[in-house]
């Protein structure tokens, strides 16, 4: 039994929508890379596409493009699994690989093209207002 959670994020809107899919919907991101793109019909959400940029395993340890298998201790500057620290520090972290198995547990989705419904309307999610911005005025 394969289940992800998938996080979309919708960079005209700048909001993340979750999503769990299991079984028969989430066979189709088996094998898939970082960096390829699938179509939003094969888990309910119609006429969009999406890019893979990431995810993370059932321990989470983030996947790293470019790393082969399932885990790895690898020695990194900065990027994904390590956000730096002083100049020239290196440090040796866990990293998952590329390829999306059956222990991934979460994938981060992002909108490569736009469906004809906006993913608020999918997920059941109202909008909201957009606040005026406040003035601090000063009356005497």
């Amino acid at each position: 039994m394969v289940s992800f959670k998938l996080c979309i994020s919708d960079p005209s809107s700048g909001k993340t929508f979750q999503k769990d899919v299991k079984d028969n919907m989430a066979m189709p991101f088996i094998g898939l890379n970082i960096g390829e793109t699938i179509k939003g019909d094969s888990f309910d959400i119609g006429g969009y596409e999406f890019l893979i940029t990431g995810g993370s395993d059932y321990c989470g340890f983030p996947m790293r493009k470019g790393i082969l298998g399932l885990r790895k201790k690898i020695t990194i500057y900065g990027g994904v699994g390590f956000r730096g620290a002083a100049k020239g520090i290196k440090k040796r972290k866990t990293v998952c690989g590329h390829k999306i198995h059956e222990k991934i547990s979460q994938i981060n989705l992002k909108v490569q093209k736009q469906g004809a419904k906006k993913l608020a309307e999918i997920f059941g999610v109202a909008e909201e207002p957009k606040k005026e911005a406040k003035t601090n005025s000063i009356i005497v």
